[in-house]
């Protein structure tokens, strides 16, 4: 993590403080359980509830203690002894530092994956906004990058909204899939705590028991979790390509919104960069390149090995505030998107009429020309315009060929623009429900 690409929120989740408050609040409730059930005494849980509820764990206390004893949840208890006093003999009571570890850093994936639910509801609100804002603004379709057919503005910001709708979905789903928790001992096999405290924990921490954990939570669960982080980063820089090709200086259809007194270059002052989706581009890089460790934490040793933690250390609070950071940040760049319908219009006619091409074609076959013979005729007059030597519907109708088949107004009819936009309310409707 680095301060300039980071939010408060979400980095406060993997501070020290904050792990080591959730490590308090793993083992205290595992302590209230085994006292439930009677295996320490109630008022020893008490004790620790009521000496580790509000305390302020020293961190630098803590490392201190790791420097010796290089085990940090050693460390750790060592401290909290020093807090509680005597009762702190029954914590961590049959358990092993795996049932903390896993337990803590599911329930810190849980939160972020909260906050990056959040973030993406905030993207979707910006994305149907501006889409209804530009239902019917025509714009040129692209395919290979080359004019194709006329869209409107706001189709191209519904696809982005039922893109990251499905990113919803699959942050919900990744979310469940990783908020288990595992308080069953050395190996996993409970020899040592009962599996009522593992089920007791689970639900004062927000999560399910994890089925059967061995000595670690399986890391297909969390495989799971960093590559749907990797999607949802890959559809951040989607629609970041997006707003950076229309915003270059030929196109020029829409632009990131630039504020008084900033600067593009320090070279050329008329500059006016897409800095915002460029820098998306390449947070969305990061955030895949911690699926592929994840995916290599999976296969471990046995009933377990740390080869994943230095790994998860890292990935864990890169992934989650990276993206965390790009998702509010291409909200504001859609929020505040500069929009040129004008420029749109101009780019449509830019081609002299071409991009009605298909209609023409589809005119002719149903007045009986043959497929093949009807692309030869729209592409013999098609292919002048390319040169700019003349207007594609003037050149159509000087086509004997063509007029043979197509009276003018039957021509001119296949030049309508409003003909390609007679379905985009069917299209919102099952983007974003009935009106």
């Amino acid at each position: 993590m680095i301060p300039r690409y980071s939010r408060p929120e979400m980095t406060a989740i993997w501070s020290p403080e904050t792990r080591f408050r959730i490590w308090f609040e793993i083992e205290a409730h595992a302590t209230s359980a085994l006292a439930e059930i009677g295996v320490v005494p109630k008022a020893a849980a008490d004790v620790i509830w009521e000496k580790g509820r509000d305390a302020v764990f020293d961190v630098a206390r803590i490392d201190a203690i790791e420097a010796v004893t290089k085990h940090d949840v050693i460390a750790f208890l060592t401290h909290l002894s020093e807090i509680v006093g005597p009762e702190a003999r029954f914590v961590h009571q049959g358990m092993t530092s795996s049932d903390v570890l896993d337990t803590c850093l599911n329930v810190q994936l849980v939160r972020a994956a909260d906050i990056l639910i959040a973030d993406v509801d905030a993207l979707l609100a910006a994305l149907k906004r501006r889409a209804y804002e530009h239902k019917l603004t025509p714009t040129i379709g692209r395919s290979h990058g080359i004019h194709a057919e006329p869209v409107t503005f706001g189709l191209k910001l519904a696809q982005a909204y039922a893109e990251f709708a499905r990113a919803r979905a699959r942050l919900v789903a990744a979310r469940e899939e990783v908020a288990t928790c595992a308080i069953s001992g050395a190996v996993g096999t409970f020899a040592n705590i009962d599996p009522r405290v593992e089920v007791y924990v689970a639900q004062a921490m927000g999560l399910t028991p994890e089925p059967v954990s061995t000595q670690v939570i399986p890391r297909d669960r969390h495989a799971m979790f960093f590559a749907t982080l990797g999607v949802v980063a890959s559809s951040v820089e989607r629609l970041s390509i997006e707003v950076r090709h229309l915003q270059r200086t030929e196109v020029l259809e829409a632009e990131e919104f630039f504020s008084e007194g900033q600067k593009g270059s320090s070279a050329m002052p008329h500059k006016r960069n897409p800095v915002l989706t460029e820098n998306l581009t390449g947070l969305a890089r990061m955030v895949r390149s911690f699926a592929l460790p994840a995916m290599e934490n999976v296969a471990l040793w046995h009933e377990r090995d740390i080869s994943h933690s230095s790994v998860e250390r890292m990935i864990g609070p890169d992934a989650t505030v990276t993206l965390d950071f790009a998702l509010a940040r291409l909200t504001g760049v859609i929020d505040k998107l500069l929009i040129y319908p004008e420029q749109m219009q101009r780019n449509l006619d830019k081609l002299g009429g071409l991009v009605h091409s298909q209609r023409v074609l589809l005119a002719l076959t149903q007045g009986g020309l043959s497929r093949e013979e009807s692309y030869r005729l729209v592409q013999r007059n098609a292919m002048p315009v390319w040169r700019g030597e003349g207007e594609f519907l003037a050149l159509l109708k000087a086509d004997a060929e063509v007029t043979a088949i197509l009276g003018p107004a039957e021509i001119e009819d296949c030049f309508d623009l409003g003909y390609h936009f007679k379905h985009v309310d069917t299209i919102f409707e099952r983007v974003f429900g009935a009106p």
